[in-house]
């Protein structure tokens, strides 16, 4: 019978204006008239008690002086005054609306400049102070705004709504306290998901936290966004609440505490267990999708079965909410789109012209895989080029142009016989080259060099075969070879591989004009990464280093005397590591030629932790005299140390590393010059000097 007495009430109370009064005075009667049924149906059926009670307190005067209401309120209760219709509550909500989204708009900017203003303490103190000061303006206009709309919303709780301004209000805290409960499980998920991933991806990357915070903060929308969302869904609430007193208020708020505290525990539990345990697991990101797939059935329980129990309407087809997923869903599949082979840089690199050059004969051997370029000069010139990064999407497309500009300079400037670039070609990454295609860059730079007749070969980078790229390893070998030496005539890459770890591990020789063999260029995969976690980098393993050796012996035995040699891979040798630090500190065992160190990274040289044999090899075989590598975009130093000159090239990239398009300093390549004795010169170009020259001639 209590809920035949709430109907009863409610239909009474359907026909009287609302008001955050009245709302109370509903409260006061309904317990009263549910308190006397009680008190009535001890004595008497319940049937017979509610038809007593109907009869004794069937006029609004009676049931008013049960609840122990005064005569004042009775008064109000039956009062036309400040009754709000329809249009009027339109306009004032849409009024409230446009301050909430304001200040919450301020609150935001407010919040980012408060962390620019922190980063830019460690980083560039006299910028912070602007920072401080559009924060202040910032919170100041926020401030203004929330004052105006808690103005309006004290005010609000004094009028009257009639039936359609009620109904509303009602449907609109309905949707607010939906929304609410959907962005406390689905928004806070996100944000936690996404902050994981950003600090997974700097933590494997050995960087520093500030590297971490300027890339969370050069990234800062995808979490701006969601707190944007969550601001303005509180606010609006607020607002509604403030206008009509919501049933359930109690059941709510424990709804609300609820979800958040189980999104948070969910994700947090989730994300701790893969850091815990990423090393054990083959594939950690797995988990993270199995757990979303069963947060999101959890989701779904929850929506079906338990909200419904503190909203008017649980499911509510929402037209526009259907167009905004049509809309997601296209704009996602747009995105997939451009993950595939796309050739955004095609018209640039059709315009690239032949590039003059010496005519050098080539020759590749079929049955040891090994390339002899015979100079036709006394003198011959190698180009190196690392970290070229070329993204292949159309969000990468601008500077995807730019590296090629870049190499193209490089080559015009130098006029090389050969072209070695030491690894991560592609940066297949996702959302932040916008592309998991690792063939598209390959066939780019393969068709620029192409045009540009230059010979040339390369090694494999950490970046080239990423797992989640959509060419392994295998795959990619094949692409190479369909665009070798024998269709191009210009990339040399071999047909056959030696039986020792990594993709692609080659022996070029150089042999002077005479046929004298000049120098052994060795191009050895430095791998990628171990599989032992996450970002784990890898190394030149024992096999590889013996296939080195076997090599130079095989060599030596030919000419008759000790030859020399060059090396190049991409992941450094511990070695530059420990020249570096005796560099640091001063140390005459090594010389410095040129370059300078601005990396970001925790211990400046990102090399591996496994130790590879190669360099104690080769203070062994006393044949090679100087290695090239890349991997560290900031380090383009020239260390000798014990007899071998250990060079870092200078990065071409424009995509990789946060905020490195705008770094100009460290972008370059370097002149090796290979002499008829045998002895060689090296030359630093930065990019920045090139542009230079050839703007000076130019004017």
């Amino acid at each position: 019978m209590e809920s035949q007495i709430k109907k009863f009430i409610e239909i009474y109370f359907e026909s009287t204006p609302y008001s955050a009064e009245n709302a109370v005075i509903w409260e006061k009667i309904e317990k009263s008239l549910i308190e006397e049924y009680k008190k009535l149906s001890e004595n008497m059926p319940e049937n017979e008690a509610f038809e007593t009670l109907l009869g004794k307190y069937g006029r609004f005067s009676d049931m008013a002086k049960l609840a122990g209401c005064s005569a004042e309120e009775i008064k109000k209760f039956h009062s036309d005054e400040k009754i709000v219709h329809l249009k009027k509550l339109k306009k004032e909500i849409s009024k409230q609306r446009r301050r909430i989204y304001g200040s919450a708009l301020f609150f935001i900017f407010g919040f980012v400049e408060i962390l620019w203003f922190i980063l830019n303490l460690f980083v560039h103190p006299t910028t912070a102070i602007w920072n401080i000061f559009y924060v202040g303006i910032l919170f100041a206009f926020a401030y203004i705004l929330i004052i105006d709309f808690k103005k309006t919303e004290n005010k609000s709780s004094e009028y009257k709504y009639d039936n359609s301004s009620f109904a509303l209000l009602r449907d609109m805290t309905d949707k607010y306290i939906k929304r609410k409960l959907n962005y406390n499980l689905f928004i806070v998920s996100l944000f936690l998901i996404l902050l994981f991933l950003e600090f997974n991806f700097f933590i494997s990357a050995n960087s520093k936290p500030l590297e971490f915070a300027e890339n969370i903060l050069n990234g800062i929308i995808i979490f701006e966004i969601p707190a944007y969302l969550h601001i303005t869904n509180f606010l609006c609430f607020k607002m509604f609440r403030g206008r009509i007193n919501i049933q359930k208020k109690e059941k709510c708020q424990k709804h609300f505490v609820g979800t958040f505290a189980f999104s948070t525990i969910y994700w947090s539990v989730t994300i701790l267990f893969v850091v815990i345990f990423r090393n054990r697991l083959q594939y950690p990101i797995n988990i993270i999708v199995v757990s979303a797939i069963l947060f999101l059935i959890l989701a779904a329980v929850y929506i079906l079965k338990f909200r419904k129990k503190i909203v008017y309407k649980n499911i509510v087809v929402n037209k526009p909410r259907i167009a905004i997923l049509t809309t997601i869903v296209t704009v996602a599949s747009g995105f997939s789109f451009l993950q595939k082979d796309t050739w955004y840089t095609q018209p640039f690199i059709n315009s690239v012209p032949i590039v003059e050059h010496n005519s050098n004969k080539i020759k590749y051997d079929d049955k040891t895989g090994v390339y002899t370029i015979t100079a036709s000069n006394d003198d011959f010139k190698i180009l190196h080029l690392t970290d070229i990064h070329i993204g292949g999407s159309l969000y990468s497309y601008n500077k995807d142009i730019k590296a090629l500009k870049a190499c193209y300079a490089e080559i015009e400037y130098t006029h090389p016989d050969l072209v070695v670039v030491t690894g991560d070609l592609c940066f297949p990454m996702g959302i932040m080259s916008m592309s998991l295609n690792n063939s598209a860059p390959v066939n780019q730079f393969a068709a620029f060099m192409r045009n540009t007749g230059v010979p040339w070969c390369f090694t494999y980078g950490n970046h080239d075969t990423e797992n989640i790229a959509t060419a392994n390893k295998n795959e990619l070998n094949e692409i190479y070879k369909s665009l070798s030496y024998k269709t191009s005539g210009n990339l040399l890459y071999p047909y056959i591989q030696p039986d020792i770890t990594g993709r692609n591990n080659q022996l070029i020789e150089i042999r002077n004009s005479d046929g004298m063999l000049n120098t052994a260029l060795f191009l050895i995969d430095s791998n990628a990464y171990t599989g032992e976690g996450l970002n784990v980098y890898d190394y030149i393993h024992d096999d590889q280093v013996d296939w080195y050796a076997h090599e130079i012996e095989r060599l030596n035995a030919e000419e008759g005397h000790i030859v020399n040699s060059l090396a190049f891979f991409h992941i450094p040798l511990q070695q530059y590591r420990t020249a570096y630090k005796l560099y640091e500190n001063g140390s005459s065992e090594v010389t410095y030629f040129f370059g300078e160190n601005d990396e970001k990274m925790i211990d400046k040289v990102c090399c591996s932790d496994y130790p590879s044999s190669l360099f104690d090899k080769m203070l062994e075989l006393k044949s090679t005299t100087g290695t090239f590598c890349g991997h560290d975009h900031y380090n383009n130093m020239s260390l000798e140390y014990k007899g071998i000159r250990l060079t870092y090239g200078m990065s071409i990239d424009y995509l990789a590393m946060p905020g490195i398009e705008y770094d100009n300093k460290q972008r370059g390549a370097e002149l090796i010059t290979l002499h008829s004795d045998s002895s060689w010169d090296l030359e630093q170009l930065p990019l920045d000097s090139i542009n230079e020259q050839f703007y000076n001639s130019s004017t």
